[in-house]
């Protein structure tokens, strides 16, 4: 099995956000699902995944995979350029010692997407609304931390958005790691 680096990065409070300085294409937003179905998720999911290796998830139960989207402060922002989705974030929210941690659990851009600087705008959207999850939740505590996790098999500008948003590199990893074609029940084979 492949050895594979896993970083870890976060921001401790809000101020250490570094927002895109560049603006949202007139053909473009970001919008929040408001009613995500286990499908569309699992359809971004493997788009943006499929070349990642992401297959962490294509083993679940639509049920499990369902449920993982109905948890309290679980949110889903997808850009759309010219009315198509090119690109999503997944936020996730645990409660541990009376405070709110955001992971951005899932977050990427359609292949035919990258290069065009529209990681950095989606990026900054998605953090600006993990700082914010409590007060639409109402439910939740305030947040301490906001924190992701990408790995070695990832894009080479992952780690330098992510950076450039403000995130800090607080842990990184070496595990080996079955990597799996994602691609597979995304198109047949040519």
């Amino acid at each position: 099995m492949p050895l594979v680096t896993i970083t870890y990065l976060q921001q401790l409070t809000p101020s250490q956000m570094r927002p895109s300085t560049r603006q949202l294409p007139e053909n473009a937003r970001i919008e929040k699902v408001e009613q995500i179905t286990p499908e569309f998720s699992r359809f971004l999911y493997q788009c943006v995944g499929s070349q990642l290796n992401w297959a962490d998830r294509l083993s679940i139960s639509r049920t499990d995979w369902d449920a993982s989207l109905r948890k309290p402060g679980s949110e889903t922002y997808v850009l759309y350029q010219d009315g198509a989705p090119k690109g999503y974030a997944e936020l996730v929210t645990e409660v541990r010692a009376g405070r709110s941690e955001v992971e951005i659990y899932y977050f990427g851009l359609f292949p035919e997407a990258i290069g065009q600087g529209l990681g950095g705008i989606l990026l900054s959207e998605a953090n600006r609304r993990a700082w914010d999850i409590p007060r639409r939740e109402n439910i939740l505590p305030p947040v301490s931390r906001v924190w992701l996790h990408t790995c070695s098999l990832d894009g080479e500008a992952a780690i330098p958005n992510y950076q450039a948003r403000g995130f800090s590199v607080y842990e990184t990893l070496e595990e080996e790691t079955l990597v799996v074609d994602a691609s597979l029940d995304l198109w047949p084979n040519s």
